[in-house]
């Protein structure tokens, strides 16, 4: 068995070199994902909208509660029991709504994300099925065991999660916003002083954190490679007392992981505090302009406590803005790296030729054959060989001689880089690939049991 055959779980040079991300451009193709369900997800917009619209509306009718309360009072005219029981009947009705087309919300954007991630699987699924042998040769199984269920288990949950979210806030800031200019123009004025310090917040802690996100992703695909490596091999491992070298292995992949994860975790977990820390400022600024207003005139005071609340509102869906964020980023990140699984270069189709394969005889040649796995190392120099019909013929030589690799060309696993493979005087390159290996019958060195009956495995 060739070099490059016996590595092919290792993990390749160079897998945890940092690569620059093209966020916005796998976002707008993860985002062509979505496209094909752009009516369920206006449904989930207007059921956001609806929701948010009666949560919106509350506070303001709890500041008429208040100010006919105050007035009552300040006035001497008695508790208006009839206004404020009328108001909580519509509060309640709001609040059932609001409940009511939240579920909606959640409910189809379930069937969105779940639709979705069904079709990105089944992508990758037959993609690894058209993958040439040389990939799977360059990339570790759990590495690419991670892309396929990892990378996708994150993606759904971003998308059930994020998108929901994104929306929810949104439309809960525009509508915020658009109540807090009914009440006072220009307690919103001071509000918005916030806005910029938040907006910047956040896009200052996504530049650093990002590429941590992507990293983490790598490493877990790395220390699943290992994982998967050394317990697939596990008879090996003991067999040649490899037991402390492949613990070593995994200490120092897992520790990459733990410092990429630590350290995505720790700088996306400071906005939290940071737009808390914003939200709270332009609480105070709210409460000590509103007093004034209040004191003046110029205010009731029941309008002061609803644009309180629409302040700590207006903050709550900032604030979930910046956990948006982080979930994005990882998401992002995972969605790089399935993407660049599906944009590996694929074995060609090939046409079946018009040459019954049955008919041609079983003389095997190589003629001036030439072969490299990389191009500029080559394996095999000018390799001529002739199997004749009925010949037993074994080619033995040591681990890297080239045996597996003759046997790789002439199942066109590999295309040569010079001279020609012919059976029965015909060039295999002639034929498909379907065509040139139903002619031969590979028996290889381990023994592989697919899930079924035996019937199923031998056929």
């Amino acid at each position: 068995m060739s070099q490059q055959q016996k590595h092919h779980g290792s993990i390749p040079k160079g897998m945890h070199e940092t690569k620059p991300k093209e966020f916005k451009k796998t976002l707008l193709r993860l985002a062509r994902y979505l496209k094909p369900r752009t009516f369920q997800l206006v449904l989930v917009v207007c059921a956001a909208i609806l929701a948010t619209l009666f949560n919106v509306i509350s506070p303001k009718l709890l500041g008429d509660a208040t100010s006919s309360l105050f007035a009552s009072f300040t006035e001497g005219t008695g508790v208006q029991f009839g206004f404020l029981g009328q108001i909580t009947m519509i509060l309640a009705g709001l609040y059932l709504l609001s409940a009511f087309f939240t579920f909606l919300q959640q409910y189809l954007m379930a069937g969105v994300a779940q639709k979705t991630i069904y079709e990105m699987r089944q992508e990758v699924n037959e993609k690894l099925t058209r993958l040439p042998l040389k990939y799977y040769d360059k990339h570790s199984h759990g590495d690419t065991l991670s892309r396929a269920v990892n990378d996708i288990d994150n993606i759904n949950t971003s998308l059930q999660q994020a998108l929901t979210q994104m929306i929810t806030s949104v439309i809960t800031i525009v509508g915020i916003i658009v109540m807090m200019l009914l009440i006072s123009p220009v307690l919103t004025l001071v509000v918005f002083i916030t806005v910029p310090l938040s907006m910047l917040a956040v896009r200052f802690i996504a530049s650093f954190s990002q590429k941590h996100f992507g990293t983490q992703q790598k490493e877990l695909g790395d220390i699943n490679g290992h994982v998967e490596e050394m317990f697939t091999g596990h008879q090996e491992v003991k067999a040649f007392g490899h037991e402390e070298k492949a613990i070593q292995q995994f200490d120092e992949v897992n520790e990459r992981l733990y410092q990429s994860g630590w350290k995505a975790q720790f700088i996306s977990g400071l906005m939290m505090p940071i737009m808390t820390f914003i939200g709270n400022l332009g609480y105070v600024f709210v409460s000590i302009t509103g007093g004034i207003f209040v004191l003046n005139g110029t205010l009731l005071i029941g309008g002061v406590q609803a644009f309180i609340q629409y302040t700590q509102q207006f903050s709550q869906p900032l604030v979930q803005a910046a956990g948006i964020a982080n979930t994005i980023q990882s998401a992002i990140a995972s969605a790089e790296r399935v993407f660049s699984l599906l944009d590996e270069d694929e074995e060609t189709e090939e046409t079946p030729a018009s040459i019954d394969t049955g008919a041609l005889k079983g003389d095997v040649s190589f003629e001036r054959v030439a072969f490299g796995y990389d191009k500029n190392v080559p394996v095999i120099r000018d390799l001529s060989l002739h199997a004749k019909e009925g010949q037993t013929i074994a080619i033995v030589g040591p681990t890297g001689a080239g045996k597996t690799t003759i046997i790789n060309l002439l199942m066109r696993f590999y295309e040569l880089n010079k001279g020609s493979i012919k059976v029965g005087g015909t060039d295999i390159s002639e034929l498909s690939r379907e065509q040139a290996r139903s002619m031969f019958a590979m028996v290889l060195q381990d023994t592989w049991l697919f899930n079924g009956t035996i019937r199923e495995n031998i056929a």
